[in-house]
């Protein structure tokens, strides 16, 4: 079997396979980046590729059944969730074309010596881009289209499960106007893509994976002085501390932890409730986690058969090691896992500082904001949070002690087109989204005026 096949989750077929890159299709590849990095990124303004944006931003919207069965069958989301990914792809690649102008603007610096300087934000080159196969269209569209727009061109490495959507992005792209360069899709091997990011044409890196695939990465810029950009796993917590309103509580809870059948790196994985409410939410969470339903397109299958059986492995260590399990029963069908509580955790057991990628609720206890912060900072990741909290002054204060990049208050699934996406720790480094992530790979260059 080659590196780059459809296997669908739901029924293990094997739909489609396709042949990895020569070394000759890397090599045009790279040719071909920079050729449209030098004679049309750089030659072109802002608003002339913004507006090529807003086009493939139309495609994504009128293609969205087409794209939501591609990736139904690649990494079994179900179809509306994936229809609704190429719709929000298409609404950040419409938030970046209809804001360039402003972030990317001159910005002007007040002197002491009074000369006229300013900074210009500009492309460096061609970009590699290593996206996961969680959200095959939302995490290339918020790397990709800043990048783009911004004068850089891109060469992108999909994961090896979703090769018909990396195809349908690079069509995409090619009929909203980018010139054959500007966005190049590559079936490349592990070694092929360190031979790119060694390439002297390439200018940086951007990874969305696990914490390994991040650290090989990382170490393979740095060892080339290149900038890379990591968004990487997250074992994000929840915390209801102050409430009266459980049911909305329950309600973001559930769904902070089910999205994409649990398989998102900032899904609401830990969740942490204050002991007045312990027992009340407990309750309606279990019936809550127990009534998702596979029939009515709650959840899909597991991703692949590696990742239902890492998720049952890691499991069945926290069973053993002494968990409860409050709802499920770890007895997957094929790639079909129940939806899942565990509680009675401690520091002691591997899984409490676990990344679970799966349709799995970590529930814990907690009698006091300290021991609330205490146990959200324990975790090794630090990528986002939702604080439940009447209090909206006290939230604000969790959060300022919260080590995250990204703090909802009030309720889960805050994300924007136009707001920052990133974090700390093992999560990772560098943001995506808004206009912080329009200007990762950006040139930041002076210009100055003699007097």
């Amino acid at each position: 079997m080659s590196t780059f096949a459809v296997i669908n989750p739901a029924t293990g077929e094997t739909v489609a396979e396709y042949p990895d890159a020569t070394a000759a299709d890397i090599e045009a590849s790279l040719a071909s980046a920079q050729s449209a990095y030098k004679e049309w990124a750089r030659k072109t303004t802002v608003a002339e590729r913004a507006a090529l944006a807003k086009r493939a931003a139309e495609l994504f919207d009128e293609r969205k059944d087409e794209l939501g069965a591609i990736i139904n069958r690649e990494m079994g989301k179900p179809l509306d969730q994936a229809a609704g990914e190429a719709e929000f792809s298409g609404a950040i690649t419409a938030a970046f074309a209809d804001n360039a102008e402003k972030w990317l603007a001159d910005e002007v610096l007040e002197v002491e010596d009074g000369l006229k300087s300013f900074i210009r934000h500009q492309g460096t080159g061609v970009i590699l881009g290593i996206m996961p196969w969680n959200y095959p269209y939302y995490q290339v569209a918020r790397f990709a289209v800043p990048n783009l727009i911004l004068g850089n061109t891109i060469i992108l490495k999909h994961a090896a499960q979703c090769p018909e959507s990396a195809l349908a992005l690079e069509q995409l792209f090619l009929d909203a106007g980018f010139p054959k360069g500007a966005y190049v899709n590559v079936f490349a091997t592990h070694d092929q893509v360190s031979t790119i990011i060694a390439d002297e044409r390439v200018q940086g890196i951007s990874l969305t994976g696990s914490e390994r695939a991040g650290a090989i990465v990382a170490e393979q810029a740095g060892r080339e002085l290149k900038k890379c950009v990591l968004e990487l796993g997250g074992s994000d917590v929840f915390l209801v501390l102050d409430t009266a309103d459980l049911d909305h509580a329950v309600e973001h809870a559930v769904g902070g932890r089910m999205e994409n059948t649990g398989q998102a790196c900032n899904g609401s994985k830990r969740i942490v409730v204050m002991d007045k409410y312990f027992d009340e939410f407990a309750e309606k969470f279990k019936a809550a986690i127990a009534g998702q339903s596979y029939e009515g397109g709650d959840f899909g299958p597991m991703s692949s058969a590696a990742a239902t059986k890492n998720l049952a492995a890691q499991v069945q260590g926290a069973i053993d090691q002494g968990a409860e399990v409050l709802v499920g029963d770890n007895t997957p069908e094929g790639n079909l896992y129940t939806p899942s509580i565990l509680t009675n955790i401690t520091p002691a057991m591997d899984v409490y500082s676990q990344e679970l990628f799966g349709p799995v609720a970590q529930l814990y206890k907690v009698s006091s904001d300290e021991e609330a912060i205490d146990l959200a900072n324990s975790s090794p990741y630090g990528l986002g949070s939702v604080v439940i909290c009447d209090d909206l002054e006290r939230a604000e204060q969790i959060g300022n002690q919260l080590d995250v990049g990204m703090v909802f208050i009030g309720g889960a699934g805050l994300e924007g087109a136009d707001v920052p996406f990133g974090g700390v720790k093992k999560s990772g480094y560098g943001r995506e989204l808004g206009k912080g992530g329009m200007l990762e790979f950006a040139n930041k260059k002076l210009f100055r005026f003699a007097g």
